[in-house]
């Protein structure tokens, strides 16, 4: 039986047809481009992405940044540098010029020297901030991975295998990570698994952060797989035969990388700090290889004289920081279904 032509909601009711069309449009766009569009309109977080794929690029390219624009990293240029005080000269010709509180800035070193041994301050940031960044990358990716799979694994199939898993999240959670990594870092001998120096130091802290830090994701992954498998089409691809692995990895996990998305830009700057930290207390990347937190634990005591050796690293870390936070909470919000279109 049809409804007649004239019966509200037809063709034939011209006050009911402007609303179906004008939602057809918002009807007709993928969540994806609903999502993108979100994100434009939020300037704050389409800065915190431009940042952010500023210092890829930067760590990409840093031997052609320091090439054009410093020196090398670990060169050494005592000519500038006052013997008693280590502070950078105002006027390297003249040892009474003062220090430069400025650190010698200059378009040979835009970023000035640091003291004592005068290295160029741009080129160390700017190296610093591939291994900043290949850190919190590497972690993040360990993390998201085994968070990801132990997290639908303990939603989807419950019972025992949720036990032990939660269990183990919650052992994982209370672990001391800080002090466990300070330890771990201090008996590792220089050369393991087929890895020495600063290879091996970088392997070791992916590790440490990644490993220790899996809960956190494991959690959200499994709260929203319990919601997603109670769902209408994962109940269809069941009583279609599909197998576990086919609706774990084929229906339930593509719904998944939204969440992980949003949460793995979170995770960086996190992983970043946490790196910093660990360079900061001497259990890091070894030296002369520069780190944003190494070059801060070095300035300490030069902060009277030279406040730009602290100032510099230590905004680079701000700002790297703030752009992911950003950056996420962007993606978060474009995401989030309860936002207005």
């Amino acid at each position: 039986m049809t409804a007649p032509s004239d019966a509200p909601g037809t063709a034939g009711d011209a006050s009911e047809v402007e609303p179906a069309q004008g939602s057809g449009d918002t009807a007709s766009r993928s969540l994806r481009q609903i999502a993108w569009q979100r994100f434009r309109r939020d300037k704050v977080a389409m800065v915190g992405g431009v940042v952010v794929l500023l210092l890829i690029a930067v760590a990409i390219f840093a031997p052609l940044l320091v090439k054009l624009f410093g020196y090398p990293p670990n060169e050494f240029n005592q000519a500038p540098i006052d013997p008693l005080t280590g502070g950078v000269l105002k006027d390297p010709d003249d040892p009474m010029s003062g220090i430069d509180p400025w650190g010698g800035m200059s378009w040979n070193h835009l970023l000035g020297l640091e003291p004592v041994n005068g290295r160029d301050l741009f080129s160390r940031v700017v190296y610093g901030a591939q291994i900043s960044l290949l850190v919190a990358f590497g972690a993040t990716v360990l993390c998201v991975a085994i968070g990801t799979v132990l997290g639908i694994l303990a939603g989807y199939f419950g019972g025992w295998v949720d036990t032990v898993i939660s269990r183990a999240m919650d052992i994982f959670l209370a672990f001391p990570l800080l002090l466990f990594a300070i330890a771990l870092a201090g008996v590792i001998p220089d050369g393991a698994f087929g890895l020495t120096g600063n290879g091996l130091r970088i392997a070791l802290l992916i590790f440490i952060i990644g490993f220790f830090n899996w809960p956190y994701i494991g959690r959200i992954v499994r709260g929203q797989t319990l919601t997603f498998k109670e769902r209408e089409f994962v109940e269809a691809a069941r009583s279609l035969g599909a197998s576990n692995r086919h609706i774990l990895f084929r229906e339930i996990l593509p719904n998944l990388i939204t969440p992980i998305l949003v949460y793995s830009t979170l995770l960086i700057p996190t992983n970043i700090l946490f790196e910093a930290a660990l360079s900061f207390l001497g259990v890091g990347i070894n030296p002369p290889t520069p780190t944003w937190g190494g070059m801060i634990s070095n300035s300490l005591q030069y902060y009277t004289t030279s406040p730009h050796f602290v100032i510099i690293p230590g905004m680079a870390i701000f700002i790297t920081v703030l752009a992911f936070n950003l950056l996420g909470d962007g993606l978060r919000d474009a995401f989030d279904p309860r936002s207005s279109d």
